[in-house]
């Protein structure tokens, strides 16, 4: 698991130690998951691991497997918010932020997807956002970037299912993290002609930030629930906000698909 120092991805590994299985839980800091490590020794690997660093990402997935022998579950995990208007926010924040939380996933995966294959079985759960199915202004990029993420989930579940490994989108709205607080990058490149777009954005942080719904540990419980079923899907959304925002998109697109039926059915050759 990457990201597993704070919030959804440090519940999980909480959760999933109090229940008897083994974690290789990744973070930059590893130090982080000390008293875990103390508490449950050889069941908690703790390598440390940049997702932006290739070298790092190839060493902690060995570690994993020779530590545990197999590897059952992979959760993309880390990343971070960036808020500002797609014009207020820079060229280095924008690279930034997809090699975190896009290029990061996909490197890890790539990593990881032979030795699923070759066991002909294996999850991959992508932590994606309701970010990553409805757009708001005031988080483009990092929109764009769990957008991707999405788009790759899905291509991917298509090309792997077929070999036994089950591929899952994670869609949780706010949730009592530290997204909100330290994961949050805010640009200091400020424009007073989006205040009222992209300014909303930073006071629903700001507002919100400790209040947030819902609650990581009863994330943790259903991200495990859904790799335990039998079931076939692709998305797991988690909480009320994702649940709204995601009838809210479904909604737009089918009013958009009503309005523009018509002249979408006169553009073939012969119509």
């Amino acid at each position: 698991m990457t990201g597993s120092s704070t919030g959804l991805g440090r519940a999980l590994v909480e959760v999933l130690l109090a229940q008897g299985y083994s974690v290789a839980a990744t973070a930059r800091c590893p130090r982080s998951l000390e008293s875990l490590q103390i508490k449950y020794g050889g069941r908690l690997l703790c390598p440390e691991l940049d997702v932006t660093k290739h070298d790092q990402v190839r060493a902690a997935t060995a570690e994993a497997i020779r530590h545990f022998g197999k590897i059952d579950v992979l959760v993309n995990n880390a990343g971070y918010g960036l808020i500002g208007a797609v014009e207020e926010v820079t060229d280095e924040e924008i690279h930034q932020q997809f090699d975190t939380n896009f290029f990061g996933a996909l490197d890890v995966t790539r990593t990881l997807l032979a030795h699923f294959r070759e066991r002909r079985s294996g999850h991959i759960l992508n932590i994606s956002s309701i970010g990553g199915f409805r757009a708001i202004a005031g988080a483009g990029i990092y929109n764009a970037t769990k957008f991707a993420l999405e788009a790759l989930s899905e291509s991917l579940a298509r090309e792997v299912g077929p070999l036994g490994i089950k591929v899952i989108l994670v869609e949780p709205g706010p949730f009592r993290t530290d997204f909100g607080g330290r994961s949050i990058v805010d640009t200091p490149s400020k424009m007073p002609e989006y205040m009222a777009t992209a300014g909303k954005m930073r006071e629903y942080y700001q507002a919100a930030h400790g209040k947030q719904a819902g609650d990581p540990t009863k994330a943790a419980h259903a991200m495990i629930q859904a790799v335990e079923s039998d079931k076939t899907f692709l998305r797991l959304p988690l909480g009320e906000a994702t649940l709204l925002g995601m009838r809210e998109k479904i909604d737009q697109v089918q009013k958009d698909l009503a309005l523009w039926e018509e002249v979408a059915r006169n553009t073939s050759f012969g119509s």
